[in-house]
């Protein structure tokens, strides 16, 4: 059996789909289907010609792990896909319960049953740093969600000598892909451009912040299947995945930033011409935007992952040839 936490979600259903696609069907989807504020559609939706064997409420999941209930059952790997990731949320208690304990549960059951366990971290673990490299000094999250992860992610580090199954969080900077349109305010640009473009003709980027200019904010956009090719590879999934497992927390972006105008030019290659309005920066962003993130991926490539990345232009064509825009 292969567990993905956070199945339903975006990446966590991309995941489930390219696990079909490489012939794996006893899949054990975990995840949280109650109504969410935060949400814009349903989740289960991403779903939809998906293959698996069972689903678990997250909570039930969690008393089951607890009370020893898959111990008898050989399970392949763990994708933890699951968590709060909406960077607005304030509540830290609910955070941390949801993102860090619940984590440390997945991490204890996995080293102690030697199961390959590949978990989403986050670049929001970096803050305003304008170095993206997976050390301490370069890491000062501006919420708790990125407080959240970074915790886990030291937590992990203090035990990571002494573990020899595949234990890799992966660190996802900005992420797109089909499957997100239940996402609402935390769905990609990608997403929210299209959807402006195509109701009015016109896609609204913010005005220039953090010293630079109207829309040249720089983000590190990667292709969600990029994403869960090297969670598959570090899982030992795929043929070219590591002979003996890896230990590490890496960043899973391109390495290559590009502007939000180069995103609006993209789009409008694929969905046709349209407009360019600049609007004033958010108040509720202040103090907690990230105006530019380019992973450092020198720590994806010494762990082994070589393969190169999707381009924003290609991967935006992919993304509308599979989900077109209604």
């Amino acid at each position: 059996m292969i567990i993905v936490t956070g199945g339903a979600g975006f990446i966590g259903s991309n995941l489930i789909h390219q696990l079909n696609a490489l012939g794996k069907r006893n899949i054990l989807v975990v995840d949280n289907l109650a109504p969410a504020p935060n949400l814009s559609g349903p989740k289960f939706l991403n779903l939809q010609a998906a293959q698996y064997a069972d689903y678990m409420d997250k909570l039930d999941f969690l008393e089951a792990l607890l009370e020893g209930d898959f111990d008898d059952t050989e399970i392949e790997a763990i994708f933890h896909q699951g968590a709060c990731s909406n960077t607005l949320e304030d509540d830290g208690r609910y955070m941390m319960h949801n993102n860090y304990d619940y984590s440390k549960v997945l991490l204890h059951y996995a080293v102690d049953n030697k199961i390959p366990l590949i978990y989403a971290s986050t670049a929001a673990t970096y803050g305003l740093s304008e170095v993206f490299k997976e050390v301490p000094a370069n890491e000062k999250p501006l919420n708790v969600y990125g407080f959240s992860k970074l915790v886990f992610d030291n937590y992990l580090r203090r035990r990571i000598e002494n573990i020899d199954s595949a234990v890799v969080g992966l660190r996802y900077f900005n992420v797109y892909g089909p499957r997100e349109q239940h996402k609402g305010r935390m769905a990609s640009v990608i997403h929210h451009f299209t959807k402006q473009l195509k109701d009015t003709g016109t896609i609204r980027m913010f005005e220039g912040s953090g010293g630079y200019a109207d829309g040249e904010q720089r983000r590190d956009f990667v292709f969600v299947k990029d994403l869960c090719r090297i969670n598959l590879f570090f899982a030992g999934l795929l043929p070219d995945s590591p002979k003996e497992p890896v230990q590490a927390i890496v960043n899973a972006g391109t390495g290559n930033a590009r502007t939000f105008k180069a995103v609006a030019e993209a789009l409008m290659a694929v969905h046709g011409e349209g407009k360019i309005e600049y609007i004033p920066f958010p108040g509720d962003l202040k103090n907690r935007y990230q105006h530019f993130t380019e992973a450092d991926v020198a720590g994806l490539r010494a762990a082994g992952y070589t393969a190169p990345f999707t381009s924003l232009e290609e991967g935006i064509k992919q993304t509308f040839a599979e989900e077109p825009v209604k």
